[in-house]
């Protein structure tokens, strides 16, 4: 994708989709949010009636009962809401919305500044749900330069984490190429793909001069690969280990797109920061995780995806990803079931994008229905997340000196988890995105 094209995209999206005005803090952003409840630092009890000073973009006080606004600050009337720091998600694919031949047709068909405004569409999506910082793991590219349009101030979007382009071996689950008329192979992109361990390290290094901020690798074989090659190991030791001590030479983490247990084994002997979907667990993965310390991102809710589009058109997937899709779907959460009494580090992530954007917060009903408890849930997609992604200083809670993401809904997601499926108010960096009261 050209970026003078993307760019000109992105500035077109921007033009065509602002939202309606909403009153806003002063030039400075000064204002007191009035929260009925404030889960200021989750994982801790909630206050009742409280306020949040906000000024700069950041928060700078936190105090019990609804204190008078200073001269010159805006009061945010949330008396009868349930307040707490924006939400993140750790694993996104902001470029695409589609997915199984839909979108395959969609890359042949469509051009680069189509998939850029398409790209933003999800993105704004996804701060509209309350997800103000999120970590986009693999795309040809659009997601990097919205990353830097939005940390711009240029459009409205969440905070992005970019991994650049997915990491694997030739045939792996991020080869493009698979399913591919071997006629087009040489006109498709497969920079990252990679044999033995210097062509790994060389990967790793090529995404980082692309201006990755953290490294996506498979070292399994994936649902949607078309390929009939299983969901088991496609990478070796000496390959996944090449990487990953890359990718922490330059000051990157890894994360690790692994379904079967002996790849998710692979990734943390090698050092891996976290293990995406990790569907099948055993006490092997367990033992490692805990000896590791790297979080589980167990994205559940791509069964939503999945089950939509089925619905919509039961041909959507091509016979060997459809038998995966009904295998992933009869044992999604299993391996979450094992990971919770374990005590496994558990980071919020969809993969949206399977699943669909703007419906993020589905992922919340399917942590507690496989062995969550709804504060454990919502710590996942702050604090935790905030950790994983490398963000602990500045978002996940709302604590004095960190970046003001404040989000509201009707109802106390700590006994309902749900009502987070209904974001009605969202603030980013101290700004209002979004109003509905």
């Amino acid at each position: 994708m050209r970026v003078p094209a993307l760019f000109a995209a992105l500035f077109a999206a921007s033009a065509l989709t602002q939202m309606p005005a909403l009153a806003q803090p002063a030039a400075d952003g000064y204002a007191v949010v009035h929260a009925g409840t404030l889960l200021d630092r989750p994982g801790r009890a909630p206050r009742r009636n409280a306020s949040l000073v906000v000024r700069g973009g950041k928060v700078v006080s936190v105090h019990d009962g609804f204190i008078e606004a200073p001269a010159g600050a805006q009061v945010i009337d949330l008396r009868d809401r349930f307040v707490l720091p924006g939400l993140i998600d750790s694993h996104v694919h902001l470029d695409s919305d589609r997915a199984g031949n839909e979108g395959l047709l969609a890359g042949f068909t469509e051009s680069p500044q189509l998939g850029a405004y398409e790209t933003l569409w999800n993105a704004r999506k996804t701060l509209g749900a309350g997800f103000t910082t999120v970590r986009n793991l693999g795309d040809p590219g659009g997601t990097m330069a919205l990353r830097d349009a939005i940390a711009r101030g240029w459009v409205e979007g969440p905070r992005i984490i970019d991994a650049a382009r997915s990491i694997s071996t030739t045939s792996g689950h991020m080869d493009a190429r698979l399913g591919i008329n071997e006629d087009l192979h040489e006109e498709m992109g497969h920079a990252n793909v990679c044999d033995g361990a210097d062509e790994c390290r060389k990967a790793v290094r090529r995404q980082i001069g692309r201006g990755a901020d953290v490294i996506k690798i498979a070292t399994t074989g994936g649902v949607n690969s078309r390929i009939g090659a299983g969901l088991g190991k496609q990478m070796f030791d000496d390959e996944a280990k090449a990487i990953v001590e890359t990718a922490h030479l330059y000051g990157k983490k890894v994360a690790v797109h692994a379904h079967g247990a002996d790849g998710i084994a692979v990734a943390l002997r090698a050092g891996a920061d976290s293990i995406e979907h990790g569907t099948l667990l055993d006490d092997e993965s367990i033992r490692l995780f805990k000896q590791t310390g790297a979080y589980y991102v167990p994205t559940l809710s791509t069964v939503n995806g999945y089950l939509e589009r089925i619905a919509k058109d039961p041909n959507a997937y091509p016979p060997e990803v459809r038998s995966k899709i009904d295998w992933r779907i009869g044992i999604t959460g299993k391996g979450l079931e094992k990971a919770v009494p374990a005590g496994v580090k558990i980071a919020f992530g969809t993969d949206a994008g399977v699943s669909k954007h703007g419906r993020n917060a589905d992922e919340f009903e399917l942590m507690v229905k496989h062995g969550m408890t709804p504060a454990a849930a919502i710590q996942a997609a702050t604090t935790n997340a905030a950790d994983l992604l490398g963000l602990a200083k500045e978002v996940g809670s709302l604590e004095p000196g960190k970046t003001a993401d404040v989000i509201a809904v009707a109802g106390d997601p700590l006994r309902d988890v749900t009502v987070l499926k209904r974001v009605g108010f969202v603030m980013k960096n101290g700004r209002v995105f979004k109003d509905e009261r």
